[in-house]
């Protein structure tokens, strides 16, 4: 017999392979905070974070509206501004035409001044309560991903048929837990 042979004849021990199990349901506390945290840095990153891709357009065009909107005012109310000083200095602005004749009263650019201010400023204004809703909801949805919600965990609105009026439907609400 020689050893090759001896070594064939040997049974092998099978070796235990070690598989990761990875518990997708598991808490991670700091789950929101990274949500949160992508939130703040970059607006839609925190939706993104948490696997809501389709959130992060409604987020960015929620944020481009007031900006676009403080952008504007901004734009409009320099311009109204500028037509007035030159007005108070004595000097034609793009409000008075060659011949003399004003096309707006001081009164009315003084009055768009403020008007154009105060749109401005509620412009930033949203877009700041944008800004941190969209942190919040970022959180938020990263704290409600972790929650059991199978279908027993459900509600279900049923048209309910009485059967003494035929004529007159009723709408009803049945809620079941099954436990």
């Amino acid at each position: 017999m020689t050893f090759g042979q001896i070594n064939d004849s040997i049974p092998k021990r099978k070796a235990k392979s070690k598989k990761l199990t990875t518990n997708t349901n598991s808490y991670n506390p700091l789950s929101p905070s990274k949500a949160a945290f992508y939130s703040a840095i970059f607006p839609g990153m925190g939706q993104i974070y948490n696997k809501k891709y389709w959130k992060a357009p409604f987020v960015w065009g929620a944020l481009a509206i007031p900006t676009y909107f403080y952008l504007d005012n901004n734009k409009e109310y320099k311009r109204f501004r500028t037509a007035f000083k030159l007005r108070k200095a004595g000097l034609q602005d793009e409000f008075t035409l060659d011949n003399g004749v004003q096309l707006a009263s001081l009164e009315t650019l003084e009055r768009a001044q403020e008007q154009l201010r105060q749109n401005r400023d509620l412009s930033i204004l949203s877009g700041i309560i944008i800004y941190i809703l969209q942190i919040v909801e970022a959180s938020v949805n990263a704290h409600l991903l972790q929650f059991n919600t199978d279908d027993m965990l459900t509600l279900k609105p049923v048209i309910i048929q009485d059967q003494f009026q035929l004529d007159t439907p009723s709408v009803g609400l049945t809620l079941r837990y099954t436990f």
